[in-house]
């Protein structure tokens, strides 16, 4: 099962604007935008999906960051999705009930979250080369929930984020006549140290993994050999960055 994340605006309203209480409209996933991991959804990939959720009679179920273990994580579900020229279109209902499904609406409401998130399977997808660039389409996708998080596993996301903090710093450190206060400098560098330090033990892992393939390949018949440590993925270095900026920078 993978995950993919879209940072995009997540409209949270009344009666007003045609929403119930506790629930909001957002894209999902965009079509025809090629991420950092060199993917593409095309419009249609999530056609086959709707129609066995909808045949089921289940409802596609609304997590808080694709948090499977915690039922109170189970914020809500999907009372609408469909598929326009944009992208996968959702809108949600969350049970305010549950005091997390409420925290959950109020960051909505407040802009405090933006981001929405789904997991699925690739059932058909492939390569396709256009004007000398190759993207891998993801033309038949399985759903299994959408996600709202905070921050997300796409590349692109984290730096978005990070350019968000650090802007932030500088507005709050950098006025007319003011420098960068120290605590700001100080978990800047924590964070830039965590960065290098997760950096450093991929590539560690990647060199430990090749070395390990070549003694495999140059070993006589009939022998064996450590497999070599499966190589990190993006969705994991992200991952690990966020957590060790989270353990050392402080608010």
């Amino acid at each position: 099962m993978k995950i993919k994340t879209a940072s995009v605006k997540i409209k949270a309203a009344g009666p007003a604007d045609g929403l119930l209480d506790g629930q909001f409209t957002a894209y999902a996933s965009v079509f025809g935008n090629e991420d950092s991991f060199g993917d593409t959804v095309v419009k249609g990939a999530f056609t086959d999906t709707l129609a066995e959720w909808a045949a089921s009679g289940d409802s596609i179920p609304c997590l808080w960051g694709h948090d499977m273990q915690d039922p109170f994580s189970n914020i809500g579900s999907v009372v609408t999705a469909v598929e326009d020229d944009h992208g996968l279109l959702v809108t949600g209902q969350l049970d305010l009930e549950a005091p997390k499904a409420a925290q959950v609406y109020r960051l909505l409401k407040g802009r405090r979250v933006t981001q929405m998130s789904f997991a699925y399977d690739v059932i058909d997808g492939g390569p396709v080369t256009t004007d000398g660039n190759t993207t891998f389409e993801l033309r038949t996708l399985k759903l299994y929930e959408v996600s709202v998080v905070p921050l997300g596993a796409n590349q692109e996301t984290e730096v978005l984020a990070v350019k968000a903090a650090v802007d932030a710093l500088a507005a709050d450190g950098m006025k007319v006549g003011r420098v960068l206060a120290a605590k700001h400098i100080d978990s800047l560098r924590s964070a830039q140290e965590a960065i290098g330090s997760v950096i450093a033990a991929a590539e560690a892992d990647q060199e430990k993994a090749s070395a390990a393939g070549t003694a495999k390949d140059e070993e006589p018949s009939g022998a064996k050999s450590e497999e070599p440590s499966p190589d990190v993925t993006a969705d994991d270095l992200a991952t690990q960055i966020r957590i060790k900026i989270l353990e050392r920078v402080s608010p």
